[in-house]
């Protein structure tokens, strides 16, 4: 559990919203998928066991949103818009928060992130680190 409070001025990086189309959301339902399984998908799996009525970069898409959902603090709203500037929960590890935001903004085409957002990803990565280092000892 993340103890980062959402900064003022900053994206609410704790919050969740429904990220599947209500189509998605029936077939996952229909081959009894819960969502939290996609992190552990294959993309080319995942869409050929819908038939491929959803499509593998779609499927992608998901996997990567689900990975980045399970990071600490970061809600299924911010990993949404995530993953759709084609980051993965890797690039939420390794690149910098400014260079994150960045990658959000100019996918969205308008200033969606801050630089409080920035402060906020900055305290979540250091979390995250703290967290690996200490299940590592």
């Amino acid at each position: 559990m993340s103890n980062v409070q959402t900064l003022p001025g900053a994206f609410p990086l704790h919050e969740d919203k429904d990220f599947l189309t209500e189509s998605e959301w029936v077939i996952f339902k229909l081959l009894c998928r819960p969502v939290s399984s996609f992190a552990d998908s294959d993309a080319a799996e995942l869409s050929a066991a819908t038939g491929n009525q959803v499509t593998p970069e779609r499927c992608d898409e998901l996997i990567r949103i689900t990975r980045i959902h399970q990071l600490a603090g970061l809600g299924s709203w911010i990993s949404r818009i995530l993953a759709q500037a084609g980051l993965s929960e890797r690039d939420m590890l390794e690149l910098s928060p400014d260079t994150i935001t960045d990658r959000v903004n100019r996918k969205l085409g308008y200033r969606l992130c801050n630089d409080a957002t920035s402060r906020a990803l900055a305290a979540l990565q250091q979390q995250w680190i703290n967290s690996n280092t200490a299940q590592q000892h």
